[in-house]
């Protein structure tokens, strides 16, 4: 398996308008048909996900059908089911093209440069947020290349938003 080339990797991420995208250690919302959609993006991939994003599932456990390759400091964390590493490069050179890139914070932020697509759930509310993925409509290395039409959920308007990025496998 061959891994760290520069923009291999897909970010999967839902966001607000201000581009939050959790709270108190948990998503800001959970829209059931996004979560369908997120299974449908994620099944038979590996996942790319750190210490705190895996607290947030069912729990704790590593998601079922998928790799799930877990970005944490911590030497002496090994939780079942789920291949830690303890650096950014040995992730890199372990992540297969099209891995997807979950969350949270300070995982999109590392492994952005690595990205070529995000799969990007727009949330149209303002959130108290406590992490936020870097806004992509702000990044001159990113475009949309595909959006849905809005949907709703109990009062929340949501779309989904593509984005490439300009030239793929080139640093922005």
């Amino acid at each position: 398996m061959t891994g760290g080339r520069r923009g291999d990797l897909e970010l999967i991420v839902a966001a607000d308008r201000n581009w939050g995208i959790g709270r108190d250690g948990d998503q800001l919302v959970y829209l059931k048909e996004d979560l369908k959609r997120f299974k449908a993006l994620t099944l038979g991939k590996v996942v790319i996900l750190g210490r705190k994003t895996l607290a947030t599932f069912p729990g704790g456990r590593p998601l079922p059908g998928r790799r799930n390759f877990i970005l944490s400091r911590d030497q002496n964390f090994a939780p079942p089911g789920a291949e830690v590493f303890h650096s950014l490069e040995a992730l890199l050179a372990a992540a297969p093209p099209g891995a997807a890139v979950i969350g949270g914070e300070s995982v999109y932020r590392a492994l952005l440069p690595w990205c070529r697509r995000a799969y990007v759930t727009r949330i149209q509310a303002e959130f108290s947020a406590g992490a936020w993925c870097p806004d992509l409509d702000a990044d001159p290395a990113w475009t949309v290349t595909e959006e849905s039409a809005p949907l709703e959920q109990d009062g929340l308007i949501y779309h989904y938003v593509t984005y490439e990025r300009r030239e793929p496998g080139v640093l922005g």
